[in-house]
């Protein structure tokens, strides 16, 4: 059955993924998603405009006010994995104000 409805989680960061072995060494880890406080479906083609998330893993999108939706989510893991990386954020700044003008 098509659905014609996409989910957003709005606060994909590595603070909200549990891991854990699974003790099969074809599937050595399962990861889970958590605290889905700020997730919310979507009509296809409907956007968001409430400005939620943790800034240092927020779209540039989210940032600027500007419509967005579900893909979000996929910058979001974008900035967990060059995390997982290299050891550091892609972008950083003390200054929440510098933090967003470098994302953007």
């Amino acid at each position: 059955m098509h659905s014609n409805k996409q989910m957003t989680h709005r606060d994909i960061k590595l603070e909200n993924l549990l891991c854990m072995p699974t003790g099969n060494r074809n599937e050595p880890l399962t990861v889970k998603l958590t605290d889905f406080g700020f997730a919310t479906y979507l009509k296809m083609g409907e956007e968001l405009k409430l400005p939620l998330g943790s800034p240092l893993y927020m779209a540039p999108e989210i940032i600027e006010r500007r419509p967005y939706d579900h893909r979000v989510d996929t910058w979001a893991i974008g900035v967990m994995a060059y995390i997982c990386l290299t050891g550091t954020p892609p972008f950083y700044d003390e200054k929440p104000e510098k933090l967003k003008d470098r994302i953007c």
